[in-house]
């Protein structure tokens, strides 16, 4: 617990409220970051401890060495204030992590434990906090100045092409890790930008990430109905000339696709299923133009057509000039944005994400997942269509005390 220091007041006017402790801020979170008097067995995951948690365990490319982390102690400073500020040193105290080596080798096709050392490691020095919340480095009283920043977590943003036209962005912002940005263009076609680099149609990442063929993406996004055709000629069947199908149409004898996902329902198309008795066909039910529908127009530009084209594709994006490989483009969006120790959005992005979007996914998950894609761009759809409003980047709500 900070304690107040004792203030003497000379003032004949009455005190409204007490004035309250200006440095308790820094002092706190200073000690909540190294969790001195917290039990090693107790200590959150938070500040000096996920540190650790973060970087370790450490294990060998062959799996036959791996080193654990088991806690961290902080011993008392070898000098006072007072002496550090006329020896110009460092107010710190020594930092030891208890570690354990764990040696393993094979037997018969197995890893068996081999050996186990445990053993405290001197780390260094830490600087200490003093109470009047500045830090002596080297005899000069240093003060952290806080700093405003750029919460993480997802905003959403607009600008204006020179026609007039208003175009719609979302951003992911990580604590640490790779930016996401999706833009929509001027030809109402969505892209994103993975680490601003050049941009590839959002329907190549959600295939990257499972979300195949084209059926399923239009499925994600747009209701889909199954109508039946008749053999003859009628209105109903006229009424369907000029919509979207939302499933291939293919001919199971021969294999041949009739009409792919995503593409118009023409006369001559209608003529030649009912020819080959094909009388059933799903399309999207969607009132308004259906023409400049994001989903639908970023399909015509996907290059692609499968997860293994996606993940060659984003390979090419991530490592140009390199052989693609379908694997090791997997391992990288893996890295990319679902592996802890890569990438982190911390418990003040996830819960921003969740309020945001909607989305009900624990606060310990700091990585993010397929259903924040997913909700992203479907939100940013919504504001395309519905013209709606977008965030304030320079509210204080989207800014972060760093």
């Amino acid at each position: 617990m900070i304690k107040m220091p004792e203030r003497i007041n000379y003032s004949k006017i009455p005190q409204a409220m007490e004035i309250p402790h200006l440095l308790e801020i820094q002092l706190e979170s200073y000690e909540k970051f190294l969790q001195r008097t917290v039990p090693i067995d107790k200590r959150e995951n938070i500040g000096l401890e996920s540190v650790f948690t973060s970087v370790f365990p450490v294990v060998s490319s062959r799996g036959e060495f791996t080193l654990e982390y088991l806690g961290y102690t902080i011993g008392e400073p070898k000098y006072s204030v007072e002496e550090c500020k006329e020896r110009d040193l460092t107010f710190a105290a020594p930092l030891k992590a208890a570690l354990r080596l764990v040696i393993r080798e094979s037997s018969e096709g197995e890893q068996v434990i081999k050996d186990i050392i445990q053993s405290e490691v001197y780390l260094g020095e830490i600087p200490l906090i003093t109470d009047k919340g500045t830090f002596i480095i080297n005899g000069a009283e240093r003060v952290i100045v806080s700093q405003l920043h750029r919460s993480p977590g997802v905003i959403f943003d607009d600008d204006f092409h020179p026609n007039g036209k208003r175009l719609f962005n979302a951003r992911i912002i990580p604590y640490r890790g790779s930016w996401v940005e999706f833009v929509i263009d001027v030809n109402d076609i969505m892209y994103v930008y993975i680490d601003r680099r050049r941009k590839i149609p959002v329907t190549v990442l959600l295939k990257a990430m499972g979300f195949e063929p084209n059926s399923a993406i239009i499925k994600l996004f747009h209701k889909t109905k199954v109508h039946t055709l008749s053999s003859k000629a009628n209105k109903k069947d006229k009424a369907l000339i000029g919509r979207y199908v939302a499933e291939d149409v293919v001919n199971r004898k021969t294999g041949e696709v009739l009409v792919e996902a995503g593409k118009e329902l023409t006369e001559t198309t209608m003529e030649l299923m009912k020819s080959q008795k094909i009388l059933k066909v799903a399309m999207i039910e969607k009132e308004g133009n259906v023409e400049e529908d994001v989903v639908i127009k970023t399909l015509e530009k996907d290059p692609t057509s499968n997860q293994e084209e996606a993940l060659k594709r984003i390979y090419n994006l991530m490592r140009p000039g390199d052989p693609p490989n379908a694997d090791t483009a997997k391992a990288i969006l893996d890295r990319l944005f679902f592996n802890p120790k890569r990438y982190n959005l911390a418990g003040v992005g996830r819960y921003k994400i969740n309020s945001r979007l909607g989305i009900e996914e624990s606060l310990d998950t700091t990585t993010l997942t397929e259903k924040d894609f997913l909700a992203v761009v479907a939100n940013l759809i919504y504001l395309k269509e519905t013209d709606g409003p977008v965030d304030d980047i320079d509210h204080l709500g989207n800014r972060r005390v760093r």
